[in-house]
């Protein structure tokens, strides 16, 4: 009897230890490539005026002769900028593949609409931002987000702070979810907060180099200095 009380015992054991490892998440998160990503994208849809330009068309010596352009498939033809402003990665990448992680996440996060929704929010107030980095109202924390270090000089400008961070929290949640997808993992709880906080880290971090001088960031330590 005390023999199969000892089989049930190991064997449920067993069965807890494998349960365990069936919900163990382990996310590759590539830094380097994550900076990257969110560097391409602030070219591209942040720090642009006017948005990338299509491609010239082809000359007819070598290549293709004008007026055969609307006989090629629609995914070679020169995508117009969506919106007016930009490319669509997403349609893009159907023609060329990427070539590195950098890339693969730069395309995902490009085919997310509340990603796209966000930083033309954010693009509409850098004017404004731009104006209270300068004069010290606010600074650069290391989550990534605008944090008030003068009210004083806020002007009123609060619902503005709060706009951006809310536009950038969309854009990390978008990163995350894009690191999670090129790691051909399913999009679960633990898995988004296993690579939240480094997608926090890697935004704030590109936030702190993209700084100019004499605006005001909170290194890694906490620590906030005048650059």
């Amino acid at each position: 009897m005390f023999a199969k009380i000892v089989k049930w015992s190991v064997a449920a054991l067993c069965g807890l230890l494998a349960a365990c490892a069936v919900i163990t998440v382990n996310v590759y998160f590539p830094e380097k490539d994550v900076k990257q990503a969110y560097k391409s994208l602030d070219e591209m849809l942040l720090n642009q005026d006017g948005g990338a330009k299509p491609p010239a068309e082809p000359q007819p010596s070598g290549g293709t002769p004008a007026g055969e352009e609307d006989n090629k498939p629609a995914e070679l033809r020169p995508q117009s900028s969506l919106n007016g402003s930009r490319f669509n990665l997403s349609v893009v990448a159907v023609a060329f593949a990427a070539e590195n992680i950098a890339d693969d996440l730069a395309i995902e996060m490009s085919g997310m609409p509340e990603v796209l929704k966000a930083y033309d929010e954010m693009k509409a107030s850098l004017p404004q931002l731009n104006a209270l980095r300068d004069s010290g109202a606010v600074g650069e924390n290391k989550q990534g987000l605008i944090w008030i270090l003068d009210k004083g000089k806020l002007g009123g400008n609060d619902a503005l702070v709060k706009a951006v961070n809310d536009s950038r929290k969309v854009v990390i949640t978008g990163m995350a979810r894009a690191i999670i997808k090129v790691n051909k993992q399913s999009e679960t709880k633990a898995a988004m907060n296993q690579v939240m906080g480094k997608a926090a880290a890697m935004f704030a971090d590109v936030r702190r180099e993209e700084a100019k001088p004499g605006w005001w960031i909170e290194l890694a330590n906490g620590k906030w200095v005048q650059k």
